[in-house]
């Protein structure tokens, strides 16, 4: 006799999951550091770096993340050890393809690019150009996306502010707000990247104390934060310091916050197996590898519940 099977009931339940799952989301940032010969000679080249950033972010699952410092061959690297994703950003030197990007990646199965957009941080943000002090030409992306299972709709900006000036630091957040507050629809708004300074800082303040935006670690009913974000590629450094923040609008209800501290391993020139006088197994044979970060930034975690709304 066949087993009866009713397919309401696993209809049903196939719709519970769907609604349990529905509405959590998974952001990151991540500055990649820049592809270039003085870190390759250290053994920090970006050919020996890419794979294991592709593994990590679809390892712990990033359904949508802020990228900083990546160059156009970087991204396409990126997106080609990683199915699934696809970026928008272009190059902060030329708006096309030249210089350092502020990419976000997401997952295609999961949203919808609705429109997007770049523009630089500078009192002239339509052209590339340097804004008050800065240093570099820095670039600002955003895009307007939309869940395909809940409809939910939100925008992302994703940036990386100077390292040496402060002004633009300070310009550059209260350039970011206006964006915000005259943005044509008003969704919830998910603001990420590199900001160059920590959790003290002015320009820090002047997002956190908007009242538009709230960063993610003040927020979340978990943190897992062993270290901050900056590590010089030394995995053996340690700071309290968060230069890489997550900011979300209150249509964000945070899980868990996470400094994913990562590391992989390379083998040394002068590789050799190491002592097997200590206390594990015969079977277990140990060399010595370098531990190596995968950037010289650790990457920041979210996981948010966007249900209610």
């Amino acid at each position: 006799m066949k087993p009866f099977i009713n397919r309401r009931f696993i209809l049903a339940v196939i719709t519970l999951l769907l609604a349990l799952n529905a509405g959590a989301m998974t952001i990151a940032t991540y500055n990649l550091r820049n592809a270039n010969e003085g870190d390759s000679i250290d053994g920090n080249g970006w050919g020996q770096r890419y794979p294991y950033i592709a593994q990590l972010c679809q390892f712990h699952g990033f359904d949508i993340f802020g990228t900083q410092e990546g160059k156009h061959h970087q991204l396409q690297d990126l997106k080609k050890a990683m199915p699934g994703y696809d970026y928008i950003g272009i190059g902060r030197d030329d708006g096309k393809t030249a210089g350092e990007h502020s990419a976000i990646f997401y997952r295609t199965d999961l949203f919808d690019l609705v429109d997007h957009g770049d523009f630089w941080l500078s009192t002239d943000t339509t052209r590339p150009n340097l804004g008050w002090d800065a240093a570099c030409i820095r670039i600002c992306t955003w895009g307007k996306f939309r869940e395909k299972a809940t409809g939910f709709t939100f925008v992302y900006f994703n940036l990386h502010m100077d390292h040496v000036g402060t002004e633009a630091r300070a310009e550059s957040a209260r350039l970011i707000l206006d964006r915000i507050r005259n943005f044509p629809d008003k969704c919830p708004v998910v603001l990420s990247g590199d900001f160059n300074v920590d959790q003290n800082s002015e320009s820090y303040l002047l997002l956190q104390n908007s009242g538009l935006m709230r960063d993610a670690y003040t927020t979340a009913a978990m943190v897992y934060a062993p270290n901050g974000t900056f590590n010089s590629f030394r995995p053996d450094a340690f700071t309290t310091e968060r230069i890489d923040h997550i900011f979300l609008s209150p249509e964000f209800d945070v899980r868990k916050y996470g400094v994913l501290t990562d590391t992989y391993r390379s083998r040394p020139d002068d590789a050799a197996k190491a002592d097997t006088r200590g206390n594990f197994p015969d079977d277990v044979s140990l060399e010595r590898y370098e531990a190596r970060t995968p950037s010289d930034h650790f990457p920041v975690m979210i996981t948010v519940n966007t249900s209610a709304r």
